[in-house]
C-alpha cells in the first residue's frame, strides 16, 4: 500500500527542544495555542496565533515540508471553508474558520512530529485513568486502533482510485468506493479477531456473586 500524506504528521527524531520537553508541556503549550483563537474568533488573535504556532514549528529543526505541509484534501477544505463565509455574508470569518483549523493543525502536528507515538498514548492513558468510570487501557487501546486505522483507509482510498484510473473507471463512484468499503471491513473483521484473541474484545469479567 502506498504511503500517504497524513494530516498530522508523524514522528520524527530530533534533538530540539520540542523533542527533548515532556508530554504533558506540549499539551498545555497546544492548548495556549490554540484555544483563544477558537474561543474569540477575532482575525487578529488567529493570525497570532498562526505566527506563534509558525515559531515553534520552525524551532523543532525538521525538514520544512514535514511542519508546514498542507495535504490537497486539508487546502480543498480551508478553500470550502472561506469561500462559504463569504458566501453566507461573513467576511470577517473567511479568514478566521479556515485559519483557526490550520492553527489547530499545525500545532497538533507540533506535539506528532517530535513525540513517539506509544508515549503520547501512555500519556492519554495516564489522564484517563485519573477520570471516574474509565478504563484508561481500553481507550489507550481504542486511540492505537485508530492512528492505525487512519493511514490504512487513506492508502486504500489512494490505490482504488489509481487502479480504476488505469482501468478508465475514476468517474465510476460504485467502482472506487466499493473496494474501500471491502478492505474497511476486512480491517475491521482482522482487527477484532486479533483483540479477541487476546481477550480484549470482551467486557472485563463480573465478579461472581456470593453464595447465600
Amino acid at each position: 500500500m502506498r504511503p500517504t500524506v497524513s494530516v498530522f504528521g508523524g514522528h520524527l527524531p530530533g534533538d530540539s527542544v520540542w523533542h527533548r520537553a515532556g508530554v504533558g508541556w506540549k499539551y498545555l503549550v497546544v492548548l495556549a495555542l490554540t484555544l483563544p483563537a477558537l474561543c474569540v474568533q477575532q482575525p487578529w488573535l488567529t493570525a497570532t496565533g498562526l505566527v506563534a504556532v509558525v515559531g515553534c514549528l520552525a524551532l523543532c529543526r525538521l525538514p520544512a515540508r514535514a511542519m508546514f505541509a498542507i495535504p490537497v484534501a486539508l487546502l480543498v477544505l480551508l478553500l470550502v471553508l472561506g469561500v462559504f463565509q463569504l458566501v453566507v455574508g461573513r467576511p470577517d470569518l473567511a479568514f478566521v474558520v479556515p485559519g483557526n483549523v490550520l492553527l489547530a493543525v499545525w500545532a497538533a502536528r507540533l506535539i506528532i512530529v517530535t513525540t513517539p507515538a506509544s508515549v503520547l498514548v501512555d500519556a492519554l492513558v495516564a489522564a484517563a485513568d485519573r477520570v471516574p468510570f474509565v478504563d484508561g487501557e481500553r481507550f489507550g487501546l481504542a486511540v492505537g486502533i485508530m492512528l492505525r486505522s487512519v493511514p490504512f483507509l487513506s492508502g486504500a482510498f489512494y490505490d482504488v482510485r489509481d487502479a480504476a484510473r488505469a482501468r478508465g473507471l475514476e468517474r465510476h463512484w460504485v467502482a472506487r468506493l466499493t473496494p474501500v468499503v471491502v478492505r474497511a471491513v476486512g480491517f475491521a473483521q482482522a482487527t477484532g479477531d486479533a483483540l479477541a484473541a487476546r481477550g480484549l474484545a470482551e467486557g472485563r469479567p463480573s465478579a461472581p456473586h456470593p453464595r447465600v
